[in-house]
């Protein structure tokens, strides 16, 4: 059952005033492929535009926070922790980490999404005019824990 939907098939936001308030963190990935000599770039400190994976941390970290703007039926959350980790994965990969964290009535999926994504298309964004054939990837939710759909974790 589509739970944005109303009986007559319209979109709405969910009502979740009488769940209860229970612990919820989800984790979500994010992939940006590159040029190997973009990577080390990157990696040595000596991008033109600056500390790529900082600029990408923060950007994540406000996309978080930012999610119910951009995606209209997400409440509005306050979410008590986001986390945002980059590393260089083999020759010519970053692999984006991001968990969401809060006490709340409704899940943090779409905020730990939203955060792996905003974080890759910055390092995209940043690194353009150096490699314009990156290619995000694997943009999933790898980890959900709580509300009442209970632990989902992806299988390896």
């Amino acid at each position: 059952m589509l739970t944005h939907l109303d009986s007559q098939g319209r979109a709405n936001m969910v009502d979740v005033t009488e769940k209860a308030v229970t612990e919820r963190e989800a984790t979500a990935e994010a992939r940006v492929r590159m040029l190997p000599q973009t990577l080390q770039m990157i990696v040595d400190g000596e991008h033109p535009k600056g500390d790529v994976f900082a600029v990408a941390r923060i950007a994540g970290i406000q996309a978080a926070k930012k999610t119910s703007d951009l995606i209209p039926l997400c409440h509005p959350l306050m979410l008590t922790s986001v986390k945002v980790e980059l590393s260089a994965q083999g020759e010519d990969a970053v692999r984006i980490l991001a968990r969401c964290k809060l006490a709340g009535q409704t899940g943090v999926e779409m905020e730990a999404l939203t955060a792996a994504s905003v974080a890759a298309l910055t390092i995209y964004d940043m690194c353009k005019a150096v490699d314009k054939g990156m290619v995000i990837e694997q943009v999933r939710l790898l980890e959900k824990l709580g509300g009442k759909s209970g632990h989902y974790k992806v299988q390896a």
